[in-house]
């Protein structure tokens, strides 16, 4: 009886995980079951389109080439305005330094609590990461940032020394202001509190800001992205058209800029 019962069980256990295969460059975390799921094709901007955001490109190509060689390196927070370039810098640069080996993995919000399982499957691996969730931020009476915080800088097993963590987000300290309002008001402690709920953001050792930008800027994206995929076009016709487009979308950014490009390649019969 008791043979039937181990053998059943056995039956029952979920099989032995198989090692990562490693042989992708791009890779998303999924947790149903744990695994990372390589992306064949990353969909990403060439760096040299991304125009308007120089310093903070710089920057982060900088930090991210270091790295990728070995040396000291720090987490991230990309934080700012909507649409400017973000989440497709970070893949940008991936680009730039896929040769090295530098390796790309996506963990969705939903899955920040998952954090340290995905570390664990890194910290042992001959390569190195760069760890990469987008639009991160975090709303009332949600925890999950705790899981982040020991990950990033605190907890003892801590950053794996072959991972980086990049993260995106329209929040600078990835809370909502009103949250952390509340918080100075009505704590017994109020400066605590603050601290409690800041202390996440202060974990990245880069904050690179992106801010709206101007017309001229507007402008010059959508020229660089014609230039790049040989659409001729006047000067003027342009102007014309990618200001009637913005008045409609009633903002102007980076993503509006690529969406006016998209349309324009296509009534011209462009492929992008």
């Amino acid at each position: 009886m008791l043979q039937r019962i181990a053998e059943a069980l056995e039956r029952l256990a979920p099989a032995p995980q198989a090692a990562p295969d490693f042989s992708a460059s791009a890779y998303v975390w999924d947790t149903s079951p744990d695994r990372l799921v390589p992306v064949d094709r990353v969909n990403r901007i060439p760096l040299n389109l991304l125009l308007g955001i120089d310093r903070a490109r710089d920057t982060l190509l900088e930090n991210t080439r270091r790295f990728a060689e070995g040396l000291p390196a720090n987490n991230a927070l990309l934080w700012g305005a909507r649409g400017m370039g973000k989440s497709s810098l970070v893949k940008a640069i991936h680009g730039e330094l896929e040769a090295t080996g530098l390796k790309l993995v996506e963990l969705q919000r939903e899955d920040i609590q998952t954090v340290g399982r995905l570390l664990s499957l890194l910290r042992d691996a001959p390569h190195r990461f760069v760890l990469y969730c987008d639009d991160l931020s975090f709303s009332h009476d949600d925890a999950a940032y705790k899981s982040l915080k020991a990950v990033l800088d605190g907890g003892i097993e801590g950053r794996p020394g072959n991972v980086i963590f990049y993260a995106t987000s329209n929040r600078r300290h990835l809370m909502p202001r009103d949250m952390i309002e509340n918080e100075r008001g009505s704590a017994i402690n109020p400066a605590e509190a603050v601290e409690e709920k800041v202390s996440l953001s202060d974990r990245f050792g880069l904050w690179l800001g992106f801010h709206p930008c101007d017309q001229d800027a507007y402008l010059a994206m959508i020229r660089g992205y014609c230039d790049a995929h040989g659409l001729q076009i006047t000067d003027d016709a342009l102007r014309a058209e990618a200001i009637e487009w913005q008045a409609t979308r009633g903002s102007r950014s980076g993503r509006v800029a690529w969406q006016f490009f998209t349309d324009l390649a296509g009534r011209h019969g462009i492929a992008v």
